[in-house]
């Protein structure tokens, strides 16, 4: 895919010192723009900034608890301090939980997920309003959010309902955002990623592998196969749908959802 032309923009992206949230970060930089790459992990964030500078970009990286609202009024400080602008939000943060039955979800355990999923959405967009509309209308397609949800904030999945309802949130709440700040000419999407080669995934494998053995090899087989074209979806994959919905070339683009799962949803 050719890369957007971000020049003069700048971005904030969450949840990316690894996987979907780095390749984001990356794609961003080589279209020309200046990315905060934050992360809950500050070193990691700091690296993944680093390996964007070491490739020609222009990053920093910045630690981020995105379910802390006093953390997001720091770093919409910090983005407009080192580079003095915010013309993208990109809502990338997010956590899975391990497969529970409803009976033995604790409710401490699904306020930790819709708070890094659900509500870490809500104060960045919250907190990033202000400054998008100070640059929106420098540019055609004005200033844009885009919320990294799931297919699953479609679906349903068994053992996976506060992970279902946090991406089903994000979702509804990207469309209720979208009205409201076209006013403003802030453009707000989802993209919803279908299963994903990323390190929180391969993870999750490890676990069930380790807890019985062959599972996890199974459960990547059965991953693979409810996909279509025959894989698993790469980071770049999500990069590559990002950069375009937070270009101009999506202009006239607000609401709707861009599916990237290699026909997951499709059956």
């Amino acid at each position: 895919m050719a890369e957007p032309d971000l020049r003069g923009r700048v971005a904030l992206v969450t949840g990316a010192a690894r996987g979907i949230g780095a390749a984001i970060a990356r794609r961003l930089a080589a279209g020309g723009a200046s990315v905060l790459v934050t992360d809950i992990e500050e070193e990691g964030a700091r690296t993944s900034a680093a390996e964007i500078v070491e490739g020609g970009g222009e990053a920093a990286g910045l630690g981020l608890d995105v379910a802390d609202e006093a953390a997001w009024a720091k770093a919409m400080n910090a983005v407009v301090e080192r580079f003095g602008a915010l013309d993208v939000l990109v809502n990338n943060a997010g956590v899975a939980s391990s497969a529970r039955p409803l009976e033995t979800l604790s409710l401490a355990s699904w306020r930790r997920l819709t708070s890094i999923n659900l509500d870490g959405v809500f104060l960045g967009t919250k907190h990033a309003i202000p400054r998008l509309a100070e640059r929106a209308g420098r540019w055609h397609g004005g200033a844009a959010i885009v919320n990294v949800s799931s297919v699953m904030g479609f679906v349903g999945g068994r053992h996976a309902a506060a992970y279902c309802a946090s991406k089903g949130g994000v979702r509804l709440f990207t469309k209720a955002a979208a009205l409201e700040l076209a006013p403003k000419h802030i453009r707000v999407n989802s993209v919803h990623p279908g299963f994903i080669d990323t390190p929180l995934f391969r993870a999750g494998v490890a676990r069930m592998e380790a807890a019985e053995p062959g599972s996890g090899e199974r459960f990547r087989s059965a991953v693979i196969n409810r996909h279509p074209l025959g894989r698993r979806g790469a980071p770049d994959d999500i990069a590559d749908g990002v950069a375009y919905r937070v270009s101009d070339a999506a202009a006239f683009v607000t609401g709707p959802e861009l599916v990237v799962d290699g026909g997951y949803l499709a059956q």
